[in-house]
């Protein structure tokens, strides 16, 4: 997810060489030497240490940050970089505003935003249609999603999605644009401050052709930057100051962290009923929070499926809207997995 400006969509040549995809599971390696004899346990304490003992484990949890990412110092910041984080702390500061511009109207319209854009925006559009085509709606219907999405100040849908299409393809491996085995606060904001390593280690927008072949996602992604400036604007004018420190900042703040705990706490707290072999986990209160997306593991092990809540108690807000639109004739081709499937990916 980019957010005001995009990486350059024609990045140079990969300079790190194709890395292993980290394991689902790993543990710290602990030497423990048997105390028979004086001789032995000198013996023990002279053997050099394993290498994974210099690795560490997140909070409770059995999550190894194998390469820890030092994003803020000891590296040149490009423009893309500056610009990001400088969007983001300032939509922070915007917040600080928010009890001493409270009223009832800029509440009741970041709700509205929140679902229109949190909920018909990312996870509808951007993520369930446009990255994983688990369902077809009309045109119309999809560009309006689509515009939906744009305004959740994530990026263009054209990098948002190359970004998610990367992420599973490159899951919880040094090339993966944001995974907690770089650490917790990478997977969580910071990756989004270092786009040059994002571009060496996955690419340029390069997977998203059935994006970039459509004249809409092309204009969304070239004034991309003009949306969001005109929402605020009609934010103000509607209600003043207020609305737009709610409409825009509390909101678009909130969607960000909602949306970023899919990356880092869903790969590092919850359950795995599945085997999908990286970190992905269910975990039901993100779900409560991203209208269902935070059945990761769920997702991970069917990634087609417009449906993440698998379980009749798994709260599934997105496929919900899914199976509306089904029923009224507006969405066709509605992926979901068999029990064949099922039983194959069951632990």
């Amino acid at each position: 997810m980019a957010l005001i400006t995009s990486p350059p969509s024609n990045p140079k040549a990969h300079q790190l060489s194709p890395l292993h995809c980290a394991s689902r599971r790993s543990g710290q390696a602990k030497l423990v030497p048997d105390i028979t004899s004086a001789a032995l346990v000198d013996a023990a304490e002279s053997k050099p240490e394993p290498e994974a003992a210099k690795f560490r484990r997140i909070l409770l949890s059995d999550v190894v940050v194998k390469s820890q990412r030092r994003v803020f110092f000891g590296r040149k910041w490009n423009a893309y970089d500056l610009v990001n984080a400088s969007v983001i702390l300032a939509l922070h500061c915007l917040c600080l505003f928010a009890p001493f511009r409270f009223n009832w109207m800029a509440l009741l319209v970041t709700v509205a935003l929140y679902v229109v854009t949190g909920l018909f925006g990312i996870t509808l559009s951007f993520h369930r249609n446009l990255s994983h085509r688990s369902f077809k709606v009309p045109k119309w219907l999809e560009y309006f999603f689509a515009y939906c999405g744009l305004q959740a100040l994530q990026g263009s849908p054209i990098t948002w999605v190359s970004t998610h299409r990367y992420h599973h393809q490159f899951v919880d491996s040094e090339r993966d644009p944001h995974s907690p085995t770089a650490g917790f606060w990478f997977s969580h904001i910071s990756w989004l401050f270092d786009t040059t390593s994002m571009n060496e280690r996955c690419g340029g927008p390069n997977n998203v052709g059935d994006l970039k072949k459509q004249p809409f996602y092309r204009f969304l992604d070239k004034t991309y930057v003009i949306h969001p400036i005109a929402l605020g604007a009609l934010l103000y004018g509607l209600g003043g100051f207020p609305c737009l420190v709610w409409g825009m900042g509390v909101r678009v703040v909130w969607v960000y962290h909602i949306t970023w705990l899919i990356n880092s706490v869903c790969h590092v707290w919850g359950k795995q009923p599945w085997k999908t072999g990286d970190l992905s986990r269910n975990n039901w209160w993100v779900a409560l929070l991203t209208f269902g997306e935070g059945w990761h593991n769920n997702h991970h092990a069917f990634e087609y499926s417009a449906r993440h809540g698998l379980q009749w108690w798994e709260l599934d807000m997105t496929w919900y809207v899914v199976k509306l639109l089904q029923a009224i004739g507006l969405a066709t081709d509605v992926k979901v997995p068999t029990e064949v499937q099922k039983k194959r990916m069951a632990i």
